[in-house]
C-alpha cells in the first residue's frame, strides 16, 4: 500500500533505533553509535528496508530543527557574549585553516586545483547536532568547553551562507555572483531583524496571551510553531534551518516562559532526532570504503588529526586553558551534516565529481561515528596525563594561585571545585554565614565576580595534585566537587584523600556507576540532581496529605538510602 509506505518506514526506523540504542546500552557504547550503525544496515547501501529514503530525511529535519530549539532555550544572551570572541573570530580562522589543511592533502593526492579548495569548504563544517547529543548524554553542555564548541558550530552555521554563494558564483558571471551577494545579504539582515523583533516585543506579548487560557496544548502548539516558522524563515533567506531554530530557541530563553517549552518539547526533539541520526547512517556507502580503503584511511586521519590541533591550537590561543583547547579539538574532528548539502549543491552544478562526492560522505560518516570515542578519549588521556607532575604543570593552569599570606590563614573552610549554577548557590549561603570558603575553576569568567569580592580562588584543574596542594586540605572543613565531568570527578576525589584521608566529601554524580566508584573512594555525600529534585516533590506531596516534618524526613532519608 503506497500510501502507508512512509508510516512503514517509520516503523522500521524506530524499530531498529531501538535495538541499536538497547545493544549500545548492553556494550556501555554512546546511543548515537547504534543509530548511526543501525542506519547503515537499513539504508540503500545495506540491506535495503527503506523504500523512500527522502521521506525519512524530511521527518529527520524536524529533529534538526527541535534539537537546535532546545538547545537555543538552554543558552542566553549573556552566555553568548561571553563566548563571541572564540565564536567570530576563531570560528572564521578555524575555516580558513582547515580549508588550507584540505588544500594541502588534495595537493598531495593529485587533486584538481577547484576540488581540493571545495573539499576543503566541505570538511571546514563539524557537526552541531552530533556534537550536541554526544554533549547532552556526557552531562558537558553547561561546561566552558560545551559552549566554545557551540560557538564555533554556530559560526560554521553562518558560513554556509557565503560558501553556498561561492560554489554557485563558480559556475556564473562575476555580475551574477555580485547581485546574488548583495540580495541574499539583505535577506539575511532582514531575517536576523524580524527575529530579534518578535523575541523581545511579540513573543512575550503572544504568549501572555496563550499562556491565559491555560491550555497546554496550545502552549506546545504556540512553541512548535515558533520553532518551525523561524527554521522556515531561514530557509527561505538562504540560511541553515538548524541556525534559525537556534535563534529562535535563543530568544524564548530570554522570556519567562522557556523552562515550560523546554519540558513541553522534550519528547518530541528525542523522537525525531532519533530519525535524524538513523537517517544519517543511511547516506554511508560501505562498498565504497572497501573499494578505496587507502584514499578513504588517509583522508579521515588527516581530518581527525588536522582539525583537532586546528581547533585546540585556536582555543588555547584565545586564552582557554589547555584543558577547555583538548576537549575543544577533540569534539570538532568530525565532518558536518551540512556538508552533504554542499557537496550535494558541487556536485549538482559539476564543481566536484562523483569519485569526490563520494569521498566525502565516507568520510563524514566515519569522522561523525569516531566522535563519541573521540571525546571519551581525549578526556580519559587528559585525566591520566595530568598524574605526571611535568605534564601536569603545563595542562594546568597555576597562574593565580591564592596568595601565600591568606592561604595560611584558611582553616575550617569549604574547598569548591567546580563553579556552576549549582556551587554558586551554595557560595551564597556561606558567605551570608561568614563561613570562609574557597574556589577552584578552570573557567576564569566564573572567577572574576569571586575575586571582586575578596573570596579566595584559583584558576586551574582540581583534578590535579598541585593545584589541591595550595588549597589547605589538611585544615578544611569539607570539599564540594560540583563539576559534571564524572573522570575529573573521581579523579579530584582521590588526589584530595590522598593529602587528606580524612577529608569529608560531597560529590555531585549522574549515574549509578559512577555512584558507586565514588563511595569506594570515600565520598561522604553523593548528590544525584535527578534524584534530590524527585524526593523534593515526594517531600512536599507528603506534606498535602498532613504527614509531620519528622514522618516525611524518615521517608526521604529512607529513599535517599536506598537509591544512593
Amino acid at each position: 500500500m503506497t500510501e502507508l509506505s512512509l508510516f512503514e518506514d517509520m516503523a522500521i526506523v524506530l524499530a531498529v533505533a531501538l535495538a541499536g540504542a538497547l545493544v549500545a546500552r548492553r556494550l556501555k557504547l554512546p546511543i548515537i553509535v547504534g543509530y548511526l550503525l543501525m542506519g547503515v544496515a537499513i539504508g540503500p547501501h545495506g540491506l535495503h528496508l527503506i523504500h523512500n529514503v527522502g521521506d525519512v530525511e524530511t521527518l529527520a529535519t524536524i529533529g534538526v530543527v527541535l534539537l537546535m530549539f532546545t538547545l537555543g532555550m538552554q543558552f542566553s544572551l549573556k552566555t553568548l557574549r561571553q563566548i563571541g570572541l572564540i565564536a567570530t573570530f576563531g570560528g572564521a580562522i578555524q575555516i580558513a585553516a582547515t580549508t588550507g589543511l584540505a588544500f594541502g592533502l588534495g595537493w598531495l593526492l593529485h587533486w584538481p586545483l577547484k576540488e581540493s579548495l571545495l573539499f576543503g569548504f566541505f570538511i571546514a563544517m563539524s557537526s552541531t547536532i552530533i556534537v550536541l547529543k554526544t554533549l547532552m548524554e556526557r552531562g558537558e553542555l553547561g561546561t566552558t568547553h560545551g559552549r566554545v564548541m557551540i560557538g564555533i558550530l554556530l559560526m560554521q552555521d553562518l558560513s554556509v551562507v557565503p560558501i553556498m554563494i561561492a560554489l554557485y558564483s563558480m559556475g556564473s558571471s562575476v555580475e551574477a555572483f555580485s547581485t546574488t551577494w548583495i540580495w541574499d545579504l539583505l535577506k539575511v539582515l532582514s531575517f536576523m531583524g524580524v527575529i530579534l523583533l518578535l523575541g523581545f516585543w511579540g513573543f512575550p506579548w503572544f504568549m501572555r496571551r496563550v499562556t491565559g487560557g491555560r491550555s497546554r496544548e496550545l502552549f506546545l502548539l504556540t512553541v512548535v510553531c515558533v520553532a518551525f516558522g523561524a527554521g522556515f524563515g531561514a530557509y527561505y533567506v538562504g540560511l541553515s534551518i538548524a541556525l534559525g531554530a537556534f535563534l529562535a530557541g535563543l530568544m524564548v530563553s530570554e522570556s519567562q516562559y522557556a523552562h515550560q517549552a523546554r519540558a513541553e518539547i522534550g519528547p518530541l526533539r528525542d523522537i525525531f532526532a532519533t530519525l535524524f541520526f538513523v537517517s544519517l547512517g543511511m547516506l554511508a556507502d560501505p562498498s565504497f570504503i572497501w573499494a578505496n580503503p587507502g584514499e578513504v584511511g588517509i583522508v579521515v586521519a588527516v581530518i581527525l588529526a588536522g582539525k583537532f590541533l586546528i581547533v585546540s591550537l585556536i582555543t588555547w590561543a584565545f586564552g582557554y586553558a589547555p584543558k577547555i583547547a583538548l576537549f575543544a579539538g577533540g569534539g570538532l574532528f568530525q565532518i558536518g551534516e551540512f556538508s552533504f548539502i554542499l557537496a550535494a549543491v558541487a556536485l549538482d552544478t559539476n564543481l566536484i565529481s562523483d569519485h569526490i562526492y563520494s569521498l566525502t560522505l565516507a568520510a563524514a560518516g566515519i569522522t561523525m561515528l569516531l566522535t563519541p570515542f573521540g571525546m571519551a578519549l581525549v578526556s580519559n588521556v587528559y585525566h591520566r596525563l595530568i598524574q605526571g607532575k611535568r605534564v601536569a604543570e603545563f595542562l594546568t593552569a597555576r597562574a593565580d594561585p591564592v596568595d601565600v599570606e591568606e592561604r595560611k590563614q584558611l582553616s575550617g573552610h569549604v574547598v569548591i571545585c567546580g563553579y556552576g549554577q549549582v556551587a554558586r548557590n551554595l557560595g551564597k549561603v556561606l558567605e551570608r554565614r561568614n563561613f570562609p570558603y574557597l574556589v577552584i575553576d578552570i573557567d576564569s569568567r566564573n572567577l572574576e565576580p569571586l575575586r571582586a569580592r575578596g573570596v579566595p580562588c584559583i584558576y586551574g584543574d582540581a583534578a590535579n595534585p598541585d593545584i589541591l596542594a595550595q588549597v589547605q586540605l589538611e585544615r578544611a572543613r569539607v570539599m564540594v566537587v560540583a563539576f559534571p565531568d564524572p573522570i575529573a570527578a573521581k579523579l579530584t576525589v582521590a588526589n584530595a584523600r590522598r593529602i587528606n584521608p580524612r577529608l569529608d566529601v560531597v560529590s555531585r554524580v549522574h549515574s549509578e556507576e559512577d555512584s558507586e566508584v565514588l563511595k569506594g573512594l570515600g565520598v561522604a555525600r553523593i548528590v544525584r540532581p535527578e534524584l534530590e529534585a524527585g524526593l523534593e516533590i515526594v517531600r512536599h506531596t507528603l506534606h498535602r496529605f498532613g504527614l509531620t516534618t519528622q514522618e516525611i524526613q524518615y521517608i526521604v532519608n529512607t529513599l535517599r538510602e536506598e537509591q544512593v
